[in-house]
């Protein structure tokens, strides 16, 4: 992550939307299996993300065949099948041309917690909150509504203004920080910057659950609450896009760019 210039992020993006080229020339939304196994696959690193335990191959049984698996807590296969349907949603919106909205995040962090907390699925969070290892403190929960509908004003002023990565890792950085609900906070935050990335053609940025990829992700987000500082998450929302484009162009024989 180092020389974190503009230059760097201007290339960045210019290597995007060339892989984005080929891609629409590819129409991969007509391999539903591939894209099925990628909606999978984005469950299980998400999960990942957060603690959940189950291996890709146990996340893909539980959603594809309503399999238990033994070990297992009955919220870590919830986990799995919750956002798995989130996800099927978000390719819904898609199809639909919805727009996003604040009231839309809430939907996605419903289905994130549907079975899990019923009496916070949904809603913002009444409570202070602190979050474990990092030194950002959350606002105060009277904070939130104020700072939510702030994030949406910025969504609509930039939205034609910004490149969309560039938006969509925007999104997910300022939501994240306000912290709006009591859990699920990452998984909704990274729901919301895919459904930017889906609904202008991107691929989903899919961040692996790796403890190093995952320190990596924390320590952008610490720099940018802590420093103020976006760029190196911004850059590291755009290599994951880029993987992820690059990776599909392999996969459909488009060949690397």
């Amino acid at each position: 992550m180092a020389n974190m210039s503009p230059n760097n992020l201007q290339q960045q993006l210019v290597d995007i939307d060339a892989a984005k080229a080929r891609l629409d020339a590819l129409r991969i939304e007509n391999n539903p299996a591939l894209i099925h196994a990628l909606d999978i696959e984005y469950t299980f690193e998400s999960n990942r993300i957060e603690g959940n335990t189950l291996t890709l191959r146990e996340t893909g049984l539980v959603i594809d065949k309503g399999l238990t698996v033994g070990g297992k807590s009955m919220r870590e296969h919830l986990e799995a099948i919750n956002h798995y349907e989130a996800v099927l949603f978000l390719r819904e919106l898609v199809q639909a041309k919805t727009s996003l909205t604040e009231s839309l995040v809430k939907q996605l962090h419903g289905l994130i917690l549907r079975g899990i907390d019923r009496e916070n699925a949904g809603r913002y969070r009444s409570l202070p909150v602190l979050i474990a290892g990092s030194r950002h403190v959350p606002p105060q929960p009277w904070q939130v509504p104020m700072l939510m509908e702030e994030c949406f004003r910025f969504y609509e002023e930039q939205q034609i203004q910004l490149h969309p990565v560039q938006l969509a890792a925007e999104m997910h950085e300022r939501i994240v920080t306000i912290h709006p609900f009591i859990d699920g906070n990452g998984r909704t935050s990274r729901l919301v910057m895919n459904l930017i990335l889906l609904q202008h053609g991107y691929p989903i940025a899919n961040i692996p659950g790796d403890t190093e990829s995952r320190l990596a992700y924390y320590a952008a987000l610490e720099t940018a609450n802590i420093e103020g500082n976006k760029e190196p998450f911004i850059l590291l929302i755009g290599s994951v896009v880029l993987a992820a484009a690059r990776r599909l162009l392999e996969l459909t024989d488009g060949g690397t760019v």
